[in-house]
Formats: structure tokens, sequence, C-alpha cells
């Protein structure tokens, strides 16, 4: 990690920042570790407000943060309990709307900065959408600045009232820019990444994808993942001479449902559960997939350009600006237009091939973690900075 200097002065005490999590986000827990090692690697106390669980699952302590256990809730036991925690903090960073919402509560009457970083847009329908709105406008108000992690964000917190609204791109956690490129061979006529161990094909055969091409989804089963437009989409996919299987890792509560139509219209579907393999199971799949209704900027979507496997992906959200002209962009909810380009892309060799050149390019311009760090840590030297005298 190169070094940028701690914003504190020869013989003044270091910044002191408290980082409030929500725990709930995969995406957002790991941008607070990679946050916390970078910015105490700089000479910066860094204290971690999350949920136990998130402590135990992101080890903040071993990447030097201190750790402060605040459950999920805005009750008055937790508000208080991140009231005491920010006490003397000089900046406090809060990440997702309900994180962001509990740590107005905790700092009201104080003057200490706060400073917002909004991962994903929260959903909900009916009277709960309406509440969410209004959290939505209380947080942008407050913050000193909202980092959005793509521009929709960053439009929607300035709609919200937002005083200093940005783009804070968020670095992918353990980066692996090349060490899955190279070709190899899998099923025929579907080059792979480079896969010493051999682990590739013994993944195609325990998921039944043994000479026929692999699709991969990632994502918990819920509505806004899309997967009932995916599954009518492989109907079609039945019509193919190898049938492709497609393969979803997650789990959630559609997965009855969801498991009923594999069965009943016999789809080329396997719903796999949560795996802690999905790099490797990137790496064995031909294509991987994101059907979601609204993404920032999607993990699956970074780490399948990074493994150089041609991406296709609805043109919602943050994710046309995220993967360019590097994958193949269908509309939300068009199950016909999905079925069609998959069908396309497994018969066009050299299109998928341009698709991983592509990605490889989009890939090296995101910013990096430590690049992701610098930005952060700037945007505290703006609010924590002495003013000068007018």
């Amino acid at each position: 990690m190169s070094p940028v200097s701690s914003n504190a002065p020869h013989g003044q005490s270091p910044l002191r920042t408290v980082q409030v999590l929500g725990g709930a986000n995969a995406g957002s827990s790991a941008h607070v570790r990679s946050l916390a090692e970078g910015l105490v690697a700089r000479g910066v106390r860094v204290t971690v407000c999350a949920p136990l669980e998130a402590d135990r699952a992101y080890d903040f302590t071993g990447a030097g943060a201190g750790h402060v256990p605040v459950p999920r809730s805005s009750d008055p036991v937790s508000v208080a309990a991140l009231r005491a925690a920010c006490a003397d903090a000089d900046l406090v960073h809060a990440h997702g709307l309900h994180a962001s919402f509990r740590t107005v509560l905790a700092l009201g009457g104080r003057t200490t900065p706060l400073v917002v970083t909004w991962h994903n847009r929260a959903r909900a329908e009916g009277a709960r959408a309406h509440l969410l709105r209004l959290l939505e406008r209380r947080v942008a108000r407050t913050a000193a600045v909202v980092l959005g992690t793509s521009s929709d964000l960053v439009d929607r917190a300035r709609l919200s009232g937002a005083r200093d609204a940005r783009l804070g791109a968020v670095g992918l956690p353990g980066q692996r820019r090349s060490c899955l490129s190279g070709p190899d061979t899998a099923a025929e006529g579907f080059p792979a990444a480079d896969d010493p161990d051999g682990r590739r094909p013994k993944l195609r055969a325990e998921l039944g994808a043994t000479g026929r091409p692999l699709l991969i989804a990632v994502g918990s089963l819920e509505t806004h993942r899309g997967y009932d437009v995916l599954l009518d989409a492989a109907r079609a996919w039945r019509d193919l001479d190898p049938v492709p299987l497609v393969a979803v890792a997650g789990e959630g509560p559609l997965r009855p449902l969801l498991q009923r139509r594999i069965e009943d219209e016999g789809l080329p579907v396997r719903l796999i559960g949560r795996r802690e393999d999905v790099p490797e199971l990137l790496a064995a799949a031909d294509l991987a997939l994101l059907t979601s209704s609204w993404e920032s900027r999607s993990v699956l979507a970074q780490e399948a350009l990074h493994a150089r496997v041609p991406l296709v992906a609805t043109r919602v959200g943050g994710i046309p600006d995220l993967v360019g002209d590097a994958a193949e962009l269908v509309p939300y909810g068009d199950a016909e237009t999905l079925a069609h380009t998959v069908v396309r892309l497994l018969a066009d060799p050299g299109r998928r091939e341009l698709l991983r050149e592509r990605g490889v390019r989009q890939a090296a311009g995101w910013p990096t973690e430590d690049e992701t760090v610098a930005q952060v840590l700037s945007v505290y030297d703006e609010l924590t900075q002495p003013r000068p005298l007018s």
C-alpha cells in the first residue's frame, strides 16, 4: 500500500474516526473493513460500530480498528451506545441508510462532521417506501458530505437535499486483476481461465455442467434480483444442444417458489445455496448473469470482468457506468431479450473473447482499494482541517 500521510501534524493527536455499519450488506461491510485497514495504515485512529456478527465475519479488529458492538437497531439503547462511542470522534462516517439515520440520531446536538456513504438504494413499497424517503431526506440534509457509489445515488442524494453529494466509487476488496486470466479449455468451444489445480472441471462436474455451457448468477433469492425473469428466459434454453445449465448461488425467501417453478417447468436451473467459493464458480463459468431491477457497483459484475467471464446484465442503476461496453446489457424484466442475448453469445466465441478483452481494460480503470482510501481521507481532511480566518 503506497504511503499517504495522516492529516495529523507532528506533535498532534491522530485523526479519530468512527465508522458506523448496519452489518446487513456484504458489500458495505467489506468496504468498511478495507477502509479501516487503509486508514489505520495512514495513522488514523478508527473505531467501527457494528453488530458483533459483522466483526466476526470481517475482523475489523484484525485490521487494527477498535470495535464497539452496536445492534442493527434504532432503539434508544442502540442510539445511546452509538452516541457514547462517537463522543471523542473528530469525524463520523456512516454506511447505508439505516446506519446513517441511527448516526444522525446519535449525533443530535453535536457539531461532529458526518460523512455518509450510500452503497445501495433502499427498497420498499407502500407506506414503508414513504418512510424511507423521509429517512433519506433527514440523512441527506444533515450530513456534511454524502458519497454515492453510483451516479444515480449521487443524484438521489441531491434531490433529497444534500448540501454536498459526490461520487464515491468503491474499490473491490481483494482485487485479483490478472490471476484468473489466460486461455484454457473447458466444455467444447468454451475458453476458460487458468486453472493450475484442476478445480474448474471438478466444479463443473459437481454442478452437472460437464460438456455443456455453465451460466452463473449470484445473489440473495429476493424479488429485486429478477430471478423470475431468469427462469422465464431459461425456458428458451431448453431447446439448445447442449442445454446450458444455470447455477444460482444464494439463499433467500423466494427459494421454495423458485424451486417449485424449476421442477414444474423442467428448467435447466440449479439453486446451489450460499457459497464461499464464488470466485472459483465464476472461473468455471462460461457466462455470468445479473438480472436485478437495480444495482449500484455490483460485486458480481466487477468479479466477472476481473475473471474475464462474459457478462450479461440489466441496464439499471450504476451498471452501465460500471461496465461500459464490456458487457451485454438488456432491459430489466425482458425475458425474451435476455434469452436471445445469451443464445447469441453462446454461439459467438469471437464476441465472447471481445467482451473478455474489454472487461480487462474496463476493470483496469476502476479505483483500487488504495485510491478509495485516499479519496475518503481527502474528504476527511476538508472537514477537519481548521479554516483560515477571513
